[in-house]
Formats: structure tokens, sequence, C-alpha cells
């Protein structure tokens, strides 16, 4: 398939893999990439993951914006490090490459105490692909994604299922979604520059 030369990477949810799959589309792409907003840096950056994984030269990944100690919501890590996450200084930069931006949690998540991060991303005017976890919930949750994101009018370019196959929930959530499931990632047993590029391919082609 052809990817759009910017798009933001949303989940349905925190912790269903949406690092790991931007580092799967940075290594196959050979794109940059960028999380604008990191929260729970005590235990590390997605940058530096991403990096590693992907086996990304320094000038593609982006510096963050806002680097926030406690893993939360953006605006409640900010509020305890005194910090006051401003949209304005968040300036998507510009790259030779395709440019894969990561958000922080889901699409509703606060971005501080006025703003989603959903209003942030429409101000962009990029499309939004979503990762969703491949367990039971998930076509509830993508498809409450997704009527969330239309109501906002932003485009959705996708959902990419991660960590496992299940042709169920594949077939409920474009039939109701009425969108394209761009691929089912199965569960990784090493992540790797080699892994990626060659799952990378099993996927996309």
């Amino acid at each position: 398939m052809k990817f759009p030369g910017c798009f933001f990477v949303t989940g349905t949810d925190t912790g269903v893999g949406k690092t790991v799959v931007c580092a799967l589309l940075a290594a196959g792409l050979g794109a940059s990439y960028w999380k604008p907003v990191q929260s729970g840096a005590v235990h590390g950056l997605d940058s530096s993951l991403v990096a590693e994984w992907a086996g990304l030269e320094p000038r593609r990944i982006l510096p963050e914006s806002y680097i926030l100690n406690d893993p939360l919501s953006p605006h409640l890590a900010a509020e305890r490090q005194g910090v006051h996450i401003r949209p304005e200084n968040i300036t998507v930069p510009s790259v030779r490459e395709i440019l894969i931006i990561e958000g922080a949690g889901g699409i509703m998540v606060p971005l501080n105490q006025d703003l989603l991060i959903l209003d942030w991303v429409k101000s962009l005017a990029v499309p939004v692909l979503i990762v969703a976890p491949n367990r039971l919930g998930v076509i509830n949750h993508t498809l409450m994604t997704i009527s969330v994101l239309r109501h906002a009018e932003i485009s959705v370019m996708g959902v990419i299922l991660n960590n496992g196959i299940n042709n169920d929930h594949l077939r409920s959530i474009e039939h109701f979604g009425r969108v394209r499931v761009l691929a089912q990632v199965d569960h990784f047993h090493q992540l790797s520059r080699h892994s990626l590029q060659a799952r990378f391919v099993e996927c996309f082609g």
C-alpha cells in the first residue's frame, strides 16, 4: 500500500503496542519518527526503543517537545512536573522521509487542562492510523475510536490489529467501521531491524 508523507499513530488505549508498530513502520518505510509528548520517561523514552528496534540513524529520531517523568496522562504528568503543555510549542518537524508521529495513549487523552490530543491532531490535518490490540473488546474500542475521529472530521487512514491474528475481529471492524484493517501483526519473538523489515514485507507487501 502507499503510505502518506506524514501520519499520526494513536491507540485504542494505552499499552496496545503503538511503539512496536511505529518501529515496524519506520523500519519498513525508511521513515523518521517523532513522539512530541513523552510521559513515563522515568521508564525510558519510546524514541530510544524505536531507534534501537528499527535501527534508525540519529537524524531520523526527532526530539520530543515535552518529556514528562510520570507514567500518567500528559496533563497530569505535566501538572506534577510544574509544566504547562502548549500546543503552539509543538511544531511538526520538516523531514525528507515519511514522518510517523506517535501519540500518547488514546485519542481522547487530555493534552493539557483545556485540550485533548484529539484537538491537537485535528489542527495537524494529517490522517490517523489506529493501533488496536487483537483481544476481547477490540471491536468496541476500535469502533468508538473511529467514531470519535470521524465526528471530529479527521481522516482515518486505517487500523492495524496488533499482537495476534483474529479474522473475526478484522471482518467486524471493517464491516461496522467502514474502514480498512491494513494488517494484523502477530507477536514478535525478537525485535530487530531485520525482524521488523521482514514482518513489514509480510504485512504490507
